[in-house]
């Protein structure tokens, strides 16, 4: 029934430390990247996760389709149980609402030079660099996750 949420720009190494986190305790990962609505779907994404949180938190199935990268459309449909426990992870996972369904909030932060080398490394290619880092400029704006955060975890190694 707990819930995890891990936020960080991109680069900032979120992925591994979910996966790390749920090699411990099985728990189930769900990764904003399915949240959210292509390279300019930062806001939807988090505007979803909301929704999914307070839906579990009703005691309600929580019920969304999951992001297709290839068809650039919404595709399979997912659920989340209100029971379920659950670590989210992704740039927009922490806002002042998703963050009062948290049980721990974590902000990973890492220079922009280890970021970036880490996304190219992981995508072979970040031509979609700079439209994404205006979109996270835009929700730690908005949202100051860093300032929700229950732990600030230097990732820079």
């Amino acid at each position: 029934m707990k819930v995890t949420l891990i936020d960080g720009r991109s680069g900032a190494g979120k992925s591994s430390f979910a996966r790390r986190l749920s090699a411990d305790d099985g728990v189930r990962i769900l990764t904003m990247d399915y949240l959210y609505e292509g390279w300019d779907g930062l806001m939807a994404g988090s505007a979803l996760l909301e929704r999914i949180l307070v839906e579990r938190a009703e005691g309600a199935v929580a019920r969304w389709r999951d992001w297709d990268w290839h068809a650039y459309s919404r595709g399979r449909e997912r659920t989340l149980e209100p029971h379920e426990s659950l670590i989210v992870e992704g740039c927009g996972a922490m806002t002042p609402i998703t963050v009062a369904f948290a049980d721990r909030a974590i902000w990973l932060e890492a220079p922009e030079d280890v970021r970036r080398a880490r996304a190219l490394a992981r995508d072979g290619d970040d031509s979609w660099w700079e439209g994404w880092k205006q979109q996270e400029r835009i929700h730690l704006e908005r949202h100051d996750p860093r300032s929700l955060a229950t732990e600030i975890i230097d990732a820079s190694s």
